[in-house]
């Protein structure tokens, strides 16, 4: 049985949310930012999940192992804004149980 996670999640404004998210919706982090309204709607997801916008780029603060970046997330953080060797799309992190206490900042709208 899968069991909520703890993540913390540092919006736009700076304002650090711990909120406890389900890992048995097959949710990825786009879709928990934008569940728990932690962008203002339309900031984020605009291609609606399919690596095509950079919308809902994030940082990721601590040092969970994620899975491998694929071609498409990769060409898209090629092209974006305010990329960081922490980088990385919420739309393509699936989240799993490993992934408890994952620390990310919402990356700034372009």
């Amino acid at each position: 049985m899968a069991a909520d996670i703890k993540l913390y999640i540092t919006d736009r404004e700076g304002v650090r949310h711990e909120i406890e998210a389900p890992t048995d919706m097959g949710m990825n982090l786009m879709e928990v930012i934008r569940a728990f309204e932690l962008a203002p709607e339309g900031t984020i997801g605009i291609c609606g999940g399919m690596a095509m916008c950079a919308s809902c780029q994030c940082y990721v603060n601590s040092n969970h192992e994620l899975p491998e970046m694929g071609y498409d997330e990769e060409m898209m953080l090629s092209e974006a804004f305010n990329v960081t060797d922490r980088s990385r799309l919420g739309c393509q992190i699936q989240l799993t149980e490993e992934m408890e206490g994952l620390d990310i900042t919402i990356a700034p709208e372009v």
